[in-house]
């Protein structure tokens, strides 16, 4: 079966992370044939296109696929996915991410491709953004869902959301949890050396976060109720894992507070060495307003750590309040210092968080689980 999947850049996030995983797990599988459209990956989130130097004749970088809206630029990607499409011939065309989702499936459609899937890996409208835009991403969303033959989801969230915006029908979806690599995050030990090494001491109360340092992310939130949390917990370190374009300011507010000392920004973190630094927080907060299934609740889950996260699209799905972490209504700070103090004060709690987080996620975010159900419903899909 030959499928290609089309992605509009591989930064290191959680949807590029998913459909790097796919690709290479269909790889290993036999009966696929796989390969991979990438716009190129540029910026301080860093590239996942290192990850297929093993293989390199599946990935294919096509510099017209771009994230901005450009007309005549994405005319170009469109004729030029066109072209492939026709000389190639997959049976699947497998769409990730808003610009790829939408030019991909175009484009496939005009090609003949007799099957055509889509990945919503996080909503491409919504309330996060103006009404023009929203118009706009929506109605971009209804064309290309009707060329579409089936849609996978990783958060019934985003099920409800689509189909509320009167795309596709509910025979058309399917949920499947983006899932990773395990047994890294499972053994995810508290590192002394690492804690040595951020200036953390053993007796800290670390929370941490773990996501790109931009807008829609949360760490505003985060910041504004610092100064309490911090007079409450004096012994605490916010541990911010990743990189991104706001981070000077987020370290200017940090000054500016009176607070560096209890920030560590670790700057960008290969997926790989992510467990690290999970092993030696003591909790994860997530406070993005825009997210499918941020990817880094099932990841501390699996390393039996209490989480905290705004009840917002999929996130009340694995963390489930007071028995995995505590869900906390979005932009409800008052909550969210209440929830960490409470944290803070119970290693019981947090124990007993994280265990039935830990139990929660390895249940269900296995990457060998994800391939598979993928290739199940490839293999439904396929046209006779």
């Amino acid at each position: 079966m030959r499928v290609t999947h089309v992605i509009t850049r591989l930064i290191v996030g959680g949807a590029q992370e998913n459909t790097v995983s796919t690709v290479l797990g269909l790889l290993r599988r036999p009966g696929f044939e796989v390969d991979l459209v990438s716009g190129p990956s540029e910026g301080a989130e860093g590239s996942l296109e290192k990850l297929f130097t093993d293989s390199p004749n599946v990935l294919n970088l096509e510099p017209a696929l771009i994230r901005a809206v450009r007309p005549w630029t994405d005319l170009q990607c469109y004729l030029r996915l066109v072209e492939r499409f026709k000389q190639t011939r997959p049976e699947i065309v497998h769409t990730h991410s808003g610009k790829a989702g939408i030019l991909g499936r175009l484009a496939a459609k005009r090609a003949g491709v007799p099957c055509i899937i889509h990945t919503i890996h996080g909503p491409s409208f919504g309330p996060f953004q103006g009404a023009l835009a929203n118009a706009v991403f929506t109605n971009a969303e209804r064309i290309a869902g009707r060329v579409t033959t089936h849609f996978i989801t990783v958060a019934e969230a985003m099920t409800r959301q689509y189909l509320a915006a009167g795309i596709g029908r509910p025979g058309q979806y399917a949920r499947i949890f983006s899932g990773f690599n395990l047994q890294p995050f499972a053994r995810a030990a508290n590192d002394p050396l690492l804690r040595a090494r951020l200036g953390i001491k053993p007796e800290d109360f670390v929370v941490g976060k773990i996501a790109r340092l931009f807008e829609l992310k949360g760490h505003d939130d985060l910041f504004v109720s610092a100064p309490e949390l911090v007079a409450r917990i004096p012994n605490l370190k916010f541990l911010l894992v990743g990189d991104g374009p706001w981070r000077s300011r987020f370290e200017h507010m940090a000054q500016a507070m009176g607070l560096a000392q209890h920030f560590i920004f670790t700057g960008l973190v290969p997926p790989t060495e992510v467990c690290q630094y999970v092993g030696i927080m003591d909790a994860l907060v997530h406070l993005s307003l825009r997210e499918g299934l941020p990817r880094a609740l099932p990841q501390a889950m699996t390393a039996g750590k209490p989480v905290v996260a705004y009840a917002c699209d999929g996130a009340p799905e694995v963390c489930l309040d007071n028995e995995t972490g505590y869900l906390i209504p979005p932009g409800d700070r008052k909550l969210l210092v209440q929830r960490l103090v409470q944290l803070a004060g119970s290693a019981a709690l947090r124990h007993r968080l994280g265990e039935t987080g830990r139990q929660l996620a390895l249940k269900q975010f296995s990457e060998e689980g994800m391939v598979e159900a993928i290739a199940n419903l490839y293999r439904t899909l396929r046209p006779a």
